[in-house]
């Protein structure tokens, strides 16, 4: 059984749109593409040299395997393009055809074949990007660890890691560092149900009592 791991980068409000340029992905009137590129320093670096610095294959949506084929097939020297360029990539897409690069292989039925990809044998499954793909792992429980990096900003709208129906549940953070620019860098993985308690008195109080009342009015 193998892993399946997310890499998201996202804005303190949650939105994970666009992070590495304005044309990027400008749907939906985005206008805030590239927010991500003026923080990154060593320690990012490092932490994302140490992600591929073991065998891996990518789990992508059909829009990000797009970007990253029109990037990293000529990214030259850059350490993150000898790994990303040799994993064998899965595409989720029910309109392509005939992925251009390779070592890949298109997937229709994203619970079914995932879930398939996970029980066999095999490196483990990165996810980078692809928003609308995440919000199908997640609704499936699907995801093991989720690497998110934190940025100090705030964007207001866009699409979001945690977007409505996401499968309520309990987290732990297993790793976690700060880089020089501010950007929290934290790995959080399942952790059962959410451990549900309250603050409140025993007895409720007549004034809460009123309160809740008036919830229902």
């Amino acid at each position: 059984m193998r892993k399946l791991i997310t890499n998201t980068f996202i804005s303190l409000d949650g939105v994970m749109q666009a992070p590495g340029g304005p044309d990027e992905d400008p749907t939906g009137g985005f206008t805030h593409g590239g927010w991500s590129a003026n923080y990154w320093d060593d320690a990012m670096s490092q932490v994302m040299g140490e992600a591929m610095s073991e065998p891996f294959d990518l789990l992508l949506g059909r829009k990000t395997y797009e970007i990253f084929a029109a990037h990293w097939p000529y990214a030259g020297d850059n350490p993150a393009a000898l790994p990303l360029n040799t994993a064998h990539k899965y595409v989720a897409s029910r309109t392509l055809h005939d992925p251009g690069w390779g070592p890949s292989t298109v997937i229709r039925d994203v619970p079914g074949e995932v879930a398939a990809l996970k029980a066999g044998g095999g490196p483990e499954l990165q996810v980078h990007g692809s928003a609308d793909l995440i919000q199908t792992l997640l609704r499936h429980d699907l995801i093991d660890e989720l690497r998110v990096w934190t940025f100090p900003l705030l964007l207001g709208s866009g699409k979001r890691l945690f977007a409505d129906g996401t499968m309520p549940g309990n987290l732990k953070v297993t790793q976690s560092t700060v880089s020089t620019t501010g950007v929290v860098i934290a790995t959080y993985a399942r952790a059962g149900d959410i451990p549900y308690g309250s603050f409140a008195f025993e007895e409720p109080t007549p004034a809460e009592l009123e309160r809740r009342a008036k919830l229902g009015s």
